[in-house]
């Protein structure tokens, strides 16, 4: 699926963007409006910690703070959507982290997609493309900075989720959804000479064995598949460490760079080149290595490869040069969707304090990327991301409360920073979601197997997937963190429900959902089952129930991918101990302002039509709200 993505690298000079601002107004003539995005901010955590976070009270104090409605599902990349577009899921079409095509039962990320070039020419042992690989976002729906650059209006959007590839219009760089070098969400490398350790892939990364020989260890750093070989042979490049025989420092050799590192020390960014054709082709990337341990034994922490700004090989700024020009100010930056590597504490292969310094050196860089964007900002709109709040919060919720409590402070901070900044301008802070506990482990569709919805051709276990289901026997299955899917014809490639008994199917469905008790408590798993009413053009895209968990459960990770495990309900053991896929009621999201408004029940799609009335600007077309 991947393997053509680095190809558009090819066709960059093809591509148009410019800075979007058709019709220039006079800069002093417009207001300032900046919205802050903290990805996962809660309003209940924040309420406990007023006298923690001064910038926040004082914005209370001021302006505005309420809780704000999240989307069903209150999923990242459903949210977003909503107030990229000011539409609600039904109408931009995004509903899950993991979508499904009904014609092949494929799964892939909701938050873009690649098709392959249709033209290539076989020459040797390569194969050279006729036209363009095409990446995009399959939402509908206008970005709403697009509507304010068509009015003239400048716009600073700064790692806005569900915005890669990014929308050509305003400069900004893509956010969530950016993926590494390799064409994923982010995958790691652990190498280590530890004699019981196996070398294998595991969630997230992939574990190497290592050789150390007289003080030295050569690694061999695998990048994309090769897209230019018909044999799509793994592009690698070679990283050498040198082991200090009585100190616990070492020296990396990585290309033409050097450079000394200690046990328990974070590199700097490294560059890579993969070659893909010898002396015309390659591939940039960046890496960072954590020295986890030298001595006795060898631990080398490998980051995802992320895309170099100065180089991307695929589009990750608007315009194309923007990403090369912070670079040049900031210097080398992650460019990674999500950066934060929760999967690497996951497997543990960081440790929780490893982790927490990784998400620091993360928020570093954010931090400074703020301070330029408000340097920046002169005018018109402005929005930033920050996703620390979010991540750090899957892995301390209610349980290491100082800890993420120090991370609220970090954001309290840059607030009181932009304010001082931009002392003049409309401010919104916004959250997609709040957080609540991740206790119990729900397999939704070992449940559907056991009421006799769904059948598996083989005996359940969990690693048994949709390959593995009877379709002539099925009537309902379960993909993603909160979708539930009926099998029908005329949609399903093998489809059984026949549409006139879809409803009464959805109706029993919902009744038994809603009944379904935790043997192990006898606490309500579900709290809402809510029937999807999509737009003609998502018909095939939406599940058709979205299902609502109680506080403490949440869908397995078995079952985001359609698995089939033999339990019901599992305690959560892993180190994901918070998150948001549940009853969107159990998790609103903050509204700050610092102007006093009195809105009613906001939404996020109202903060979306706030910021086109600031200028003047009608909401999108198909939004339905009272505009505060």
């Amino acid at each position: 699926m991947h393997n053509f993505r680095l190809l558009i690298v090819a066709f960059t000079s093809l591509l148009c963007v410019t800075d979007g601002c058709g019709r220039r107004r006079d800069l002093g003539a417009l207001p300032k409006v900046i919205v802050l995005g903290v990805d996962g901010m809660d309003p209940a955590f924040v309420e406990r910690h007023w006298d923690a976070l001064p910038n926040l009270r004082a914005l209370r104090d001021s302006g505005y703070f309420g809780r704000l409605r999240t989307t069903n599902p209150p999923q990242s990349p459903v949210a977003w959507s909503t107030f990229i577009t000011g539409l609600d899921p039904d109408q931009h079409g995004i509903y899950d982290f993991v979508h499904r095509d009904p014609t092949t039962l494929s799964l892939f990320s909701s938050m873009s997609k690649t098709e392959d070039p249709k033209l290539v020419l076989p020459l040797g042992p390569y194969l050279l493309p006729l036209s363009s690989p095409r990446v995009f976002i399959p939402r509908d729906g206008t970005p709403f900075w697009r509507t304010l650059t068509e009015h003239g209006i400048p716009a600073i959007v700064q790692h806005m989720p569900v915005n890669y590839p990014p929308e050509a219009a305003g400069r900004g760089l893509s956010g969530m959804g950016t993926p590494d070098l390799l064409g994923t969400l982010g995958t790691f490398t652990f190498f280590t000479d530890d004699p019981i350790e196996l070398a294998r892939s595991v969630p997230g990364g992939r574990i190497v064995k290592a050789q150390i020989s007289n003080g030295r260890a050569t690694f061999a750093i695998e990048g994309p598949p090769n897209p230019l070989r018909k044999d799509h042979a793994v592009a690698a490049v070679a990283m050498t460490l040198d082991v200090d025989p009585v100190n616990n420092v070492a020296r990396i050799t990585f290309g033409d760079q050097a450079v000394l590192i200690h046990q328990g020390e974070w590199s700097g960014w490294l560059t890579a080149n993969f070659t893909l054709i010898p002396h015309i082709s390659s591939v940039h990337g960046m890496v960072r290595v954590f020295a986890k341990q030298l001595h006795p034994g060898l631990e080398i922490y490998l980051s995802p490869i992320n895309f170099d700004p100065i180089a991307p090989a695929m589009p990750i700024s608007s315009p194309a040069h923007w990403a090369a020009e912070i670079e040049s100010d900031l210097g080398p930056y992650s460019t990674l969707g999500i950066p934060e590597d929760t999967s690497a504490l996951r497997q543990e292969v960081l440790t929780l304090p490893e982790f927490r310094e990784q998400a620091r050196l993360v928020f570093a860089e954010e931090a400074k990327l703020l301070s330029y964007s408000l340097r920046q900002f002169k005018g018109g709109f402005m929005f930033f991301y920050f996703s620390s709040v979010d991540q750090n919060s899957h892995i301390l919720w209610n349980k290491h409360e100082g800890e993420l409590l120090k991370v609220y402070r970090e954001v309290d901070d840059c607030i009181g920073a932009m304010r001082h900044e931009q002392p003049n301008a409309k401010l919104m802070i916004i959250s997609d979601h709040g957080f609540t506990t991740f206790e119990r482990a729900v397999h939704l569709n070992a449940w559907l197997s056991q009421r006799g919805f769904l059948r598996a051709s083989v005996t359940p276990a969990a690693d048994a997937g949709l390959e593995a289901v009877d379709w002539k026997s099925t009537d309902a299955y379960a993909v993603g963190l909160n979708g539930l899917y009926i099998n029908l014809k005329g949609r399903e490639r093998l489809g059984t429900v026949d549409p006139g008994k879809a409803k009464a199917l959805l109706a029993s469905l919902r009744d038994q959902l809603l009944a379904w008790r935790d043997p192990g408590n006898g606490r309500a798993v579900i709290e809402t089952v809510t029937p999807t009413a999509p737009s003609s053009a998502n018909r095939n895209a939406a599940p058709d129930l979205e299902v609502g968990y109680a506080a403490g459960y949440r869908a397995s990770w078995q079952t985001a991918l359609g698995q089939i495990p033999a339990n019901l309900i599992e305690d959560n053991n892993d180190a994901w101990i918070g998150d948001h896929c549940v009853d969107p009621d159990v998790v609103p999201g903050v509204l700050f302002s610092s102007e006093r408004i009195q809105p009613s029940s906001p939404r996020l799609q109202d903060v979306t039509a706030a910021v086109l009335k600031r200028f003047g600007i009608p909401p999108p077309v198909g939004y339905h709200g009272d505009v505060f």
